[in-house]
């Protein structure tokens, strides 16, 4: 049952705050808030208990206050801008990456052998992170000869600053099977009041690929400068849900000019509109849709490298997949409803009552809160104990806490309650790997794939941020080290 909480904030009641409220979407663009003043008040409170402000008319003084105004509004900013923090998200455009855009951009650049990236609202890092992986693979035992220039940008001054550390929880790799992890990061032990369940920190070598500086996307619909160096290459993910048409339009349009002849840009899966082929030339890949600078037409692409995988026959029907699934669902209702043993960090989560429970997970969890994310979960399944979503997001938020035992009994609970939920099937597989359990990870990985083989290699899986049935078939065979072949002859 919900526990009692604070009254919601009124914004009929607050009258300084529609003018703030004008201000801060004049500034950031962030037109996301015109209907959502439930939250951004939450937010806008957080501030105002942080800095002493007594109201709303006195935290807008403070915005404008000559030697602090600056540094309260990079705070703000980060408040109100919801960070993704996990790598290669959206698995379907880094195929696209890795199999057609950047194998073109090298052949393309082959004889300058000079690359410009540009992660626009990178947030804390992940995405430019994850294309310098990419292009490391891609490029071997050629990068040194490369020049490779990587840029990050995001408005939070904050999440630049976590960007540069390169330090990460394992809810940022929360994809990422076990042997990926240990070849592109170092692991953190756990310190005290600051890293409960230990970290990840990135390898220097893909480090030193990226640069990051603050920057504001509503600049980029100014024309570029004179004698500004075009990129090759932009992803502008996810940001421009923040923005309004007309402001979406001018900002693609900029990012446009800021392409060179060659080059190409990826936007979030949400995002793309008709109206861009006015300035864009579309591309269709395989799960996705990228754009490349209007007025010429798009060379074919390249052929994909050998281990893009082709899509996939249905090769399994579903109750043949759940017959394997069979041997692996015993979970403990108990053991799952158990409360965690030690107290988890971390602000309470007030306001934004009426969001989804699982949608308040999502948020707070992507924007590293995964103490108060815990918290909803469990006030979620006080309330419906056999949400077979909420139980995968509590073994989700039990790994990046550190709490093995834990995010297993939720997981098994989850595949208890939806026999057929694909990454329920994966992360306990991946979470088993890494316990070193190998056989009990390999049963979990093959109900994962034998049930993506038998869905059309396009299906949007639920819960999986994207991935298609495709890319999990994909990630079940890199995890166990198999060929495709012999995971098909297996299904």
């Amino acid at each position: 049952m919900r526990r009692p909480g604070k009254p919601r904030p009124d914004p009929a009641v607050e009258p300084a705050y529609a003018a703030l409220k004008a201000r801060i979407i004049a500034r950031t663009g962030h037109a996301y808030y015109s209907d959502k003043d439930d939250l951004l008040l939450e937010r806008l409170y957080r501030r105002m208990r942080a800095t002493g402000a007594p109201d709303l008319a006195g935290f807008a003084a403070l915005l404008d206050e000559p030697t602090q105004g600056e540094a309260e509004w990079a705070r703000l900013e980060a408040e109100i801008t919801i960070g993704e923090t996990f790598f290669f998200r959206y698995s379907e455009q880094f195929t696209a990456l890795r199999g057609t855009i950047l194998p073109d951009l090298v052949d393309f650049r082959r004889s300058e052998k000079r690359l410009r990236i540009w992660s626009a609202g990178c947030s804390t890092g992940a995405e430019p992170y994850s294309l310098a992986i990419l292009v490391r693979e891609i490029l071997g035992e050629a990068l040194p000869e490369w020049r490779v220039t990587i840029l990050g940008t995001d408005i939070s001054a904050e999440a630049i600053a976590t960007a540069r550390a390169a330090e990460y929880g394992r809810w940022a790799l929360r994809t990422m099977p076990p042997e990926e992890r240990l070849r592109y990061f170092t692991h953190l032990p756990p310190e005290p009041g600051l890293r409960r369940e230990g970290g990840f920190a990135l390898r220097p070598e893909f480090r030193a690929m990226v640069r990051f500086t603050q920057g504001n996307l509503l600049k980029v619909a100014e024309p570029p400068g004179g004698g500004e160096e075009g990129y090759d290459l932009i992803l502008c993910r996810n940001v421009l849900i923040y923005f309004d048409a007309a402001t979406v339009t001018r900002v693609v349009h900029g990012l446009g000019r800021r392409l060179r002849p060659e080059g190409w840009l990826l936007l979030g899966h949400a995002e793309p509109n008709p109206t861009f082929s006015a300035f864009l030339d579309p591309v269709s890949l395989p799960g996705t849709v990228a754009y490349r600078p209007g007025g010429r037409l798009s060379p074919e692409p390249v052929p994909p490298v050998p281990f893009i995988l082709p899509e996939l026959p249905v090769l399994a029907s579903v109750e043949r997949a759940v017959e394997v699934s069979k041997p692996i669902l015993e979970p403990s209702f108990e053991a799952a409803d158990a409360a965690p043993q030690d107290e988890v960090e971390g602000e309470t989560e007030e306001g934004n009552e009426d969001a989804a429970p699982l949608d308040r997970v999502r948020i707070l969890a992507d924007a590293g809160e995964t103490g108060a994310a815990w918290r909803v979960l469990r006030e979620a399944l006080d309330a419906d104990p056999t949400h077979a979503g909420l139980r995968f997001y509590e073994g989700l938020v039990a790994v990046s806490l550190g709490r093995e035992a834990e995010a297993e009994r939720a997981l098994r609970a989850a595949l208890y309650l939806d026999r057929h939920f694909v990454m329920a099937h994966y992360h306990l597989g991946l979470l088993l790997l890494g316990l070193g359990r190998r056989v009990e990870a390999v049963r979990a990985l093959d109900n994962a794939f034998a049930l993506s083989q038998s869905l059309p290699p396009d299906t949007v899986l639920p819960e999986g941020d994207g991935a298609l049935a495709r890319d999990v078939a994909a990630g079940v065979s890199a995890a166990l080290g198999r060929s495709f072949e012999t995971m098909r002859g297996r299904a």
